[in-house]
């Protein structure tokens, strides 16, 4: 034997090879290391056609036997690599979770066999199941609030991140306890301090249905709003994070006075 091509193929097999070298006639068997060929054709003594057999990710000399014996290795021109697929991510179950992390995520996809790494971002997961090929399932770790991309890695590399695979980590839900002052004109401008919790991060308040003319969140407990213009009444205060918004309650209620 002098040559083999192509010289890899997936290890799910199937990659029709061309092997050159002579004594072919008559062969009986064409092997991929110690598994047999699917099928092969000798189509002349100097050439054979033979499908690789499922194999897992290794180098694999190929050997040729005939009447007159089998071929004699030779590792640098006549090995074939099976190479395992490059994994991908069509889709993670759900798609978000607390920043505390624990939340128990189903991966979908495609060459998940032999898995030895899930990350959520830059951090590992904290435990993770190969269910099968197409399915994984994996412990989401505790970071800071924000979407991370879910990545799979086996022998065959790392799937690129795509649409499918995006994991978004939220804070816990803000509450209001209280605000001062309760009430102010319908003109707006009041000035108002909230205090309650998981304000870190809000992005909106909110005054019935219109924001805050503007807003400072002092800390994860305090918020300094300045109440916008409408109508006389009774609005109930929210306050949006990436965790949520809030759910009204008796103490986040501000009165537009006449």
């Amino acid at each position: 034997m002098t040559a083999v091509a192509p010289t890899s193929g997936p290890t799910a097999g199937g990659t029709t090879v061309t092997i050159t070298g002579t004594g072919f006639t008559g062969a009986t068997k064409v092997a991929f290391g110690q598994v047999a060929a699917t099928s092969f054709t000798v189509v002349s003594a100097t050439k054979i056609t033979a499908v690789s057999p499922p194999e897992a990710a290794s180098m694999q000399t190929v050997f040729v036997t005939t009447a007159g014996g089998t071929s004699t290795p030779v590792v640098a021109v006549v090995v074939f690599f099976f190479d395992a697929p490059v994994p991908t991510v069509t889709a993670v179950d759900p798609t978000s979770g607390p920043t505390a992390g624990g939340t128990t995520v189903t991966i979908t996809g495609t060459g998940f066999t032999g898995a030895g790494e899930v990350t959520f971002g830059r951090l590992a997961a904290t435990s993770v199941t190969v269910v099968s090929a197409t399915k994984i399932t994996a412990v989401a770790p505790a970071q800071a609030a924000g979407t991370r991309a879910v990545t799979v890695t086996t022998a065959g590399g790392t799937n690129a991140p795509l649409a499918g695979d995006q994991f978004t980590y939220k804070g816990a839900a803000p509450s209001i306890t209280t605000i001062t002052p309760t009430s102010g004109p319908t003109a707006g401008g009041t000035t108002v301090t909230i205090t309650g919790t998981g304000f870190t991060g809000a992005t909106k308040v909110t005054f019935g249905r219109l924001a805050a003319t503007s807003f400072t969140v002092v800390s994860a407990t305090k918020i300094i709003a300045v109440a916008p213009a409408q109508a006389a009444g009774t609005r109930a205060l929210t306050v949006t994070t990436s965790g949520a918004t809030n759910t009204p309650l008796a103490g986040d209620l501000f009165t537009y006075e006449a």
